[in-house]
């Protein structure tokens, strides 16, 4: 039996329920979810002002999903890790109360937790999904079952756009061609799904593309896109240098966040054509930040783990055009689609429904009580190998600042700078012959290669060192002078009361939750299961 197994069974939790009402009394749910995007698009610009890279990106299809309904300013994920921050989605609870589901490699999922997707297909949901729902792949036991739920066609998908558009291009069809035949899969996929409802039964569609991830084609934002790199000269976060390569990673980042928002206009578009759009929840966001950039994906600053979030759900269902300032973490999620399902809500769930919010007429803070969420991450790709440990974090982000307490600061937070050993950085020639293996928690990517070749560079020593050094054990960022939390000002006097009432209101909710981190001796994430190396556990 796992360490949460008898967790969870001991908890009482409301099971799902049939519902007798109607497809027109039970809305349809189509949730888009991109892997690895973060909080970039156009309709940001609108509410944020300009001079961040989202004054090159656009995204007219979420920008109408925000138009005719609800953005969110402040919405974040539980993990910035793929698997953990899907495990807190599908089961609407924190990261570290989905047992094994809370670490990356070698995550196996426990079926005694209620997920959300099963919790609507039992109540008389008819449930698909197109790529991925839970990462690794959809194994037998992952949340939404094996693949009697997908209806992927055979043939180059947008899990590879910009790779398979280029190929295309080279062989002499066009740029816009090459995006219509990769589109129109989509829109077949989708109708497939659809042609597959029984009856009036309402559907969930969970649409899950990964092209946002690496690896994506070098150029390509700029090839396919018409996003010129050095439209980001000076808008780039801080902590990023300010260089072509990576302001051409950083373009061909944004470009795929733009295929993820072509396809979303498909779907749109198929169920308008169908008449479906006026009783459908349309949700969409991103599983953490970008890959591949340091204090990205994997880490618990804003540019890892917040993310865009809109909704819209026919005409007033989602009053139009209002921007809210509550603070939602995506385990939120799970409960809001069930409450819109009709379907009882389990005691289990950590999460809130946001169906309040979604349906208010207001804008800026709705709901009085969402002024701050807490985050977290174990095990990403680190270790996962040799059964290293993991770089165990939890932080509480609030309005004005953002508190993060570091559990093991002795790590590497990034994972080990690779062949050396772990007090001393390897040679110039060792990061350069794998830039994967060291520091395994940052992607692959030419940002990280370059950053890693020119850290004894004096102009980017302290980029540099803010990316892959190892960090303090608290950490604190007041916002309205930091945004892009550079300035450490934990041990601060002149902070020392916001500073113990952030830590105060962090473990307290950690305690609350039960998490294993905090309250169990010892800690399990620090033993096997947990710590096995990711083949070992594969075979077993």
């Amino acid at each position: 039996m796992s360490y949460f197994r008898s967790f969870f069974l001991t908890l009482s939790f409301a099971t799902s329920v049939i519902s007798s009402l109607s497809a027109a009394d039970r809305p349809n749910i189509l949730f888009a979810f991109a892997d690895d995007w973060g909080r970039y698009a156009s309709a940001y610009r609108e509410v944020d002002g300009t001079g961040t890279a989202n004054d090159l990106i656009e995204t007219p299809h979420f920008d109408r999903v925000a138009r005719e309904g609800v953005l969110f300013k402040n919405a974040f994920v539980t993990a910035p890790s793929c698997t953990p921050c899907r495990s807190s989605i599908v089961s609407g609870q924190y990261f570290f109360r989905t047992g094994q589901g809370a670490i990356l490699q070698g995550a196996i999922w426990d079926e005694t937790i209620p997920v959300f997707p099963l919790m609507l297909r039992d109540s008389g949901y008819h449930i698909g999904k197109v790529y991925k729902v839970w990462s690794p792949g959809d194994i037998k036991d992952a949340p939404f079952g094996a693949q009697q739920y997908g209806f992927e066609l055979k043939g180059p998908d947008v899990n590879t756009f910009s790779q398979s558009v280029t190929r295309m291009v080279a062989k002499g069809v066009t740029v816009a061609a090459a995006k219509e035949e990769m589109l129109s899969k989509v829109e077949r996929e989708f109708a497939g799904f659809l042609d597959a409802q029984p009856g009036d039964a309402p559907f969930l569609f969970w649409f899950g593309p990964t092209n946002v991830h690496r690896k994506w084609t070098r150029g390509s934002g700029k090839a396919l896109w018409d996003l010129e790199p050095d439209g980001l000269k000076g808008k780039l976060p801080a902590f990023l240098p300010d260089v072509p390569e990576i302001r051409e990673d950083f373009a061909d980042y944004l470009g795929e966040a733009m295929a993820f928002d072509a396809a979303l206009g498909v779907l749109l578009g198929e169920l308008e054509k169908r008449g479906e759009l006026e009783n459908t929840l349309v949700v969409v966001s991103g599983d953490h930040g970008a890959p591949g950039f340091p204090r990205g994906k994997c880490n618990l600053y804003d540019f890892g783990q917040a993310v865009a979030l809109a909704a819209c759900w026919g005409d007033g269902k989602i009053p139009k055009g209002r921007v809210v300032d509550d603070f939602v973490n995506l385990m939120d999620l799970a409960p809001t689609f069930l409450e819109a399902g009709e379907v009882a809500i389990p005691e289990v769930m950590t999460g809130k429904s946001l169906l309040n919010v979604f349906t208010s007429a207001e804008s800026g803070l709705v709901d009085e009580t969402r002024t701050r969420v807490v985050t977290g991450r174990e095990r990403h790709v680190a270790g996962a190998r040799t059964g290293n440990k993991p770089y165990p974090q939890r932080a509480i982000r609030t309005k004005d600042h953002l508190y993060i307490y570091n559990f093991e600061p002795d790590r590497w937070p990034m994972g080990t700078p690779g062949a050396a050993a772990e007090d001393e950085l390897p040679s110039t020639d060792v990061l350069s012959n794998d830039t994967f293996i060291c520091f395994a928690d940052l992607d692959a990517s030419p940002t990280k290669a370059w950053m890693v070749e020119n850290r004894e560079n004096p102009k980017f020593a302290k980029s540099y060192q803010l990316g892959f050094a190892k960090r303090p054990q608290v950490e604190l960022y007041v916002l309205s002078d930091d945004p892009d939390q550079m300035n450490n000002r934990a041990g601060d006097e002149t902070l020392a009361e916001i500073q113990k009432s952030l830590h105060d209101a962090l473990f307290e909710e950690l305690t609350n939750a039960n998490d294993p981190r905090v309250v169990q001796d010892p800690v399990p994430f620090e033993a096997a299961p947990f710590t096995e190396p990711y083949g070992k556990r594969r075979k077993k």
